[in-house]
């Protein structure tokens, strides 16, 4: 089970694949807003243990869906800041001489260049990551912003239900202050108020204080619980 899975079905379903660049790390991924039965997760932990990983973690779960996985057995790896955006009232702002445009194959490479930038070791993207961020909603937004064809910054963003999710933003360190992040967000937040949005939702880590500044210039507000990243560790011998 190297590549990304599917098992289950139904509220159940969830996707089992590496964490990014870490065939010893499995990424197990509910649908969002849907957190698996007891025995569903049971089921895709034994999964994984025969598979060969050592360890398994989440993405980040909100607080109503962390207690199957908490009385599993799971320990909290990292907590996330949460905000929410109402999308009434949007960012306008363009990044002068900056060009967003819809993300292709041929920009995948210099995407994770520079997402290896922005992002320390363990939150960076692989070529999973991105995909797993792409294809975790039943639809997605993938975008470039890009200065004299550089692509020098990009986002992802998806929606379930009614609900919108800026899945990722990341923009080179040399173009920072230049209204990149600005243009980008403001375009995943169009996107999600066009296809019937109510809210959208953006985690950031704890101590990445320059994004939750820039999300709540933005107009977004901190959610009273935040978001938490679990793991669970095999130990030798166990049966999960």
């Amino acid at each position: 089970m190297r590549r990304t899975d599917t098992i289950t079905g139904l509220a159940d379903r969830m996707r089992i694949g590496p964490w990014r660049g870490d065939p010893s790390l499995a990424l197990l991924s509910p649908t969002p807003g849907a957190p698996p039965s007891p025995e569903a997760l049971n089921q895709a932990v034994i999964a994984i243990s025969d598979a060969g990983y050592r360890a398994v973690l989440t993405p980040a779960l909100t607080f109503p869906e962390q207690p199957v996985f908490l009385e599993y057995g799971f320990s909290v790896h990292e907590r996330l800041h949460l905000l929410r955006h109402d999308l009434f009232d949007l960012p306008n702002e363009t990044a002068p001489n900056t060009l967003i445009r819809r993300g292709r194959t041929r920009d995948i490479d210099p995407v994770l260049n520079l997402d290896g930038l922005a992002f320390d070791g363990f939150w960076r993207f692989d070529l999973n990551g991105l995909l797993d961020a792409r294809h975790a909603t039943p639809r997605s937004r993938f975008r470039v912003a890009c200065v004299n064809d550089r692509v020098v910054g990009y986002h992802v963003a998806g929606m379930a239900r009614r609900l919108g999710y800026l899945q990722r933003l990341a923009v080179h360190p040399d173009f920072h202050g230049r209204g990149i992040g600005t243009a980008l967000v403001g375009d995943a937040l169009r996107w999600c108020r066009r296809r019937g949005c109510e809210s959208v939702l953006v985690n950031t880590q704890e101590i990445n204080q320059r994004a939750h500044s820039l999300y709540k210039h933005l107009g977004f507000t901190d959610e009273p619980t935040g978001l938490a990243v679990l793991d669970y560790t095999f130990t030798e011998g166990s049966d999960a």
